[in-house]
């Protein structure tokens, strides 16, 4: 995998992560595997490539890809508004924790203990996205930047889906953040687009 092709997969995590919050917040559907995929990203600390972060492969990547895509496109009729508004935001959270060493520590504290949980209970159990939720809303949640998610209130008033709404976030901070450590700039998006979709189109193929 060549290096920007490394920083796609990572970019196309934060899409992914944002394509899900608004699945949730539309529908409250989302598949377990997908959830699976984001939550297991925040706990892998050493991994040996890019893709190990996410379970060894892209599969569970594709939508991120998707919604990537139709933002690198500029396709009116295509374009995915709330993921690329919600990824966008995402990387500009990173940005600001990125200055945040004491945030930055008791990220890596609480998801020791969330390791400890997922032992126990199992991924995608409801205590373990409670626990990711609740830290991103002590952490991430504190910044004067927000993100606003918008959907059905239906879906939103939910408990349990407003909790996996921020454990996605907070995982698409993850991905942004690796994103960053691997070379990955916000002008790429502006000015490197054609490069970009040309590499995004062949990970799609493999």
């Amino acid at each position: 995998m060549s290096p920007l092709q490394e920083q796609l997969v990572a970019l196309g995590a934060v899409f992914e992560a944002a394509v899900l919050a608004d699945k949730i917040a539309r529908t409250g559907q989302v598949s377990e595997a997908s959830m699976s995929c984001m939550l297991g990203s925040l706990l892998v600390r050493d991994p040996k490539s890019t893709l190990d972060v996410y379970g060894g492969d892209d599969l569970n990547l594709r939508d991120g890809y998707r919604a990537l895509i139709s933002s690198l496109e500029r396709n009116p009729s295509a374009l995915q508004r709330e993921p690329l508004r919600y990824s966008l935001a995402m990387i500009g959270l990173e940005r600001q924790l990125d200055k945040r060493g004491d945030m930055l520590e008791t990220i890596g504290n609480r998801l020791d203990q969330i390791q400890q949980q997922v032992e126990h209970f199992g991924l995608v159990h409801e205590n373990v996205i409670a626990a990711c939720g609740g830290l991103y809303q002590d952490t991430i949640s504190t910044f004067r930047q927000r993100i606003q998610v918008h959907g059905d209130m239906r879906f939103l008033q939910q408990p349990a889906n407003a909790a996996k709404i921020r454990a996605l976030l907070l995982a698409g901070i993850r991905s942004a953040r690796l994103w960053r450590q691997l070379g990955g700039h916000r002008w790429q998006l502006v000015f490197s687009r054609a490069k970009l979709l040309k590499e995004v189109y062949e990970l799609m193929r493999t």
